[in-house]
């Protein structure tokens, strides 16, 4: 019986521990070389930020934050991006789902000498979960986000989940 217990206790220490906060993922696949901005800071902001979406056209096409410009992240091109980005002192967000494939874009526009470059803490994902709007293709309101893959996901907890 005793033994029983330190089974099932190991056990649901495993669950409990083994489940990583948004932070942690982060952590684990990022530098932080970029400054983040949380969703609520990007909500309050009276400012004319630049919205870039580092995530590929067929998720941008699902749903986008209102007026985000599409870059990509695979098809990523810095010389198309600059020539959209007049004022090197802007405010510049860059998001994606949750904040990893945006880091890797917002440090070549550093590179480039831009130097108000931020990236979404939490992507989309984030926005969605904290009640934001999300537009499609059409600019229209939606419920629909894609969720990029099963495992990435777990992270989305409001709206449609969209894998294709």
């Amino acid at each position: 019986m005793k033994n029983k217990i330190i089974y099932i206790f190991l056990f649901l220490s495993g669950i409990i521990f083994s489940q990583e906060s948004l932070s942690e993922l982060l952590k684990k696949y990022n530098n932080e070389s970029i400054p983040y901005i949380s969703v609520q800071e990007l909500a309050m902001q009276k400012t004319d930020a630049i919205l870039l979406d580092a995530r590929e056209l067929k998720e941008y096409e699902v749903s986008h934050l209102k007026d985000a410009l599409y870059v990509g992240y695979d098809e990523f091109n810095l010389k198309n991006t600059t020539k959209q980005l007049n004022n090197k002192d802007q405010m510049i967000v860059v998001y994606c789902s949750l904040g990893v494939r945006s880091e890797d874009i917002a440090e070549q526009l550093k590179k480039e000498g831009y130097t108000n470059v931020y990236n979404l803490f939490g992507g989309i994902f984030e926005w969605k979960n904290n009640n934001h709007k999300v537009y499609d293709n059409k600019e229209e309101p939606t419920e629909n986000v894609h969720a990029f893959s099963k495992k990435w996901s777990k992270w989305l907890l409001k709206g449609n989940k969209i894998y294709d």
